[in-house]
């Protein structure tokens, strides 16, 4: 398990161990939340299998664009997918803050490219508003909308997030 995800699980259990027992039994929905492009998104905490440094890819032809090609993780061949080029946003040159997200969708794990990490998050779950009408939730994508201080973060359905531009 890298680090980055050691830090944020550790994160959230002594966020955790510090609720009081009022807190504990509201719905909260625990996220990781991450930069792409010039917005913040998140993901359940539970859906993600671990965070790493960029590591070596191989293209594979005749995918879609936002499908940068496929991985090597201690054995697992995985699929890499952009989400810069996905989410239609600038491509940019990868910097020391770009992670490599793997998520377990389903029964399959895949690679996701972000710009950087924000922070574990705690939201309430009356709080998250339904996502607006656009082009990305006729798609399915955006499973909600939150408030976290001055920021709002996009909670995107992971289940989405592998299909391609033809389903």
């Amino acid at each position: 398990m890298s680090n980055q995800l050691q830090n944020v699980i550790k994160q959230q259990q002594e966020q955790n161990s510090n609720l009081t027992t009022e807190t504990k039994d509201e719905n909260i929905v625990q996220l990781v939340g991450f930069i792409v492009g010039n917005e913040e998104f998140a993901v359940p905490i539970l859906s993600i299998q671990e965070i790493i440094k960029p590591i070596e890819w191989t293209k594979v032809p005749f995918t879609d664009d936002f499908v940068l090609g496929v991985f090597n993780l201690r054995g697992n061949v995985l699929p890499l997918i952009d989400l810069r080029k996905k989410f239609g946003a600038s491509e940019a040159e990868f910097d020391d803050d770009v992670r490599f997200i793997v998520i377990k969708v389903g029964e399959e794990l895949a690679g996701f490219v972000i710009d950087r990490l924000t922070e574990a998050l705690r939201i309430e779950e009356s709080t998250i508003l339904p996502p607006p009408d656009t082009s990305m939730e006729r798609d399915g994508m955006i499973e909600g909308i939150a408030r976290k201080d001055d920021r709002i973060i996009t909670i995107l359905k992971v289940n989405s997030l592998l299909k391609t531009n033809n389903e």
